[in-house]
């Protein structure tokens, strides 16, 4: 065998002692889009409604005997969220990802709760609206550039802190302030959701949302400001 056919040889048996390496990798490079839309809005309107649904019964709009009700009106929230989730993982939106999870959770052991009404149910929502609001505090303090997160996490922090006071101590003006505040975390969530569905639309920011850093870049920057660190992302490196 020739030198030029042993060579070819080695390079076709990735088994054998030959090894071919590519000197240039952007020949091995490939770009492939998934087509999906962004999930965020949904995600955010289910906040919005579940967080009305909760607020007018702590307000006392609901008769007292809603508590079944409310607790299936807001069960929904639990399928969206949880659906959100799975496409933002997809998406490699880890925060977004986590934060739409953890709201789904919430629902649905909220949901539970409230139909089911098994004893000691109220104090240990009020265990679960606080440990919430810890997460929402730590998932805050590092989506500062993701403005639209970190404006509905920002809400949420007093609005789940409260509802713990409230769940905890059972008085009544707590539970009122919390729900005023469960409806300010409606209308910002109301807000975000419309602002990203028109921008998703439109193909631009329309309503101010805040982005900076790598999220402003994300949607205003050129493809060579996204293919920074690209040997990095999940998927290109060889290991998580």
């Amino acid at each position: 065998m020739t030198e030029p056919a042993a060579d070819a040889a080695a390079e076709d048996d990735p088994l054998g002692g030959g090894r071919h390496f590519e000197p240039d990798l952007r020949r091995m490079t490939r770009i492939t889009l998934r087509p999906i839309a962004s999930p965020m809005p949904l995600g955010f309107y289910a906040v919005a409604i579940a967080s009305v649904i909760v607020g007018c019964f702590q307000l006392g709009v609901f008769e007292e005997g809603a508590r079944r009700a409310v607790g299936l009106a807001i069960l929904p929230a639990f399928v969206l969220q949880l659906l959100v989730a799975v496409f933002a993982f997809g998406a490699r939106d880890v925060l977004a990802a986590t934060l739409m999870a953890c709201f789904s959770g919430l629902w649905l052991a909220t949901s539970l709760t409230l139909v089911l009404d098994p004893p000691g149910g109220v104090r240990v929502l009020g265990v679960l609206n606080a440990v919430f609001a810890l997460f929402a505090v730590l998932m805050a303090s590092v989506a500062v550039r993701k403005r639209a997160l970190w404006l509905v996490l920002c809400t949420a922090v007093p609005r789940f802190a409260v509802a713990a006071v409230a769940n905890l101590s059972g008085a009544a003006w707590v539970g009122t302030l919390s729900g005023w505040l469960g409806l300010l975390l409606a209308a910002v969530a109301l807000y975000t959701a419309f602002a990203l569905m028109l921008e998703d639309m439109r193909g631009e920011e329309v309503l101010p949302i805040g982005r900076s850093g790598p999220a402003h870049h994300a949607v205003d920057g050129d493809l060579s400001v996204q293919l920074r660190n690209l040997e990095r992302q999940a998927g290109v490196r060889r290991t998580l």
